[in-house]
């Protein structure tokens, strides 16, 4: 089995992972409601669902 012939140091081995970052979302504002969302995913507005702009489903409808 495979094992390193050195230790690694915790300098090194930190210094390979600061590559490694968390991006913050990118985000839209929707031009019908103006609700800000992620880019392709349906999001809720006042229990109604939205996507692209346009109305999904409707709460009012379903009950």
């Amino acid at each position: 089995m495979a094992h390193p012939k050195r230790k690694i140091s915790k300098q090194r081995r930190d210094k390979r992972r600061t590559h490694y970052k968390a991006k913050a979302p990118v985000l839209a504002t929707c031009p019908a409601t103006g609700e800000v969302h992620k880019y392709h995913r349906g999001y809720y507005v006042d229990g109604d669902l939205y996507y692209k702009g346009k109305l999904v489903y409707s709460k009012s409808e379903a009950e």
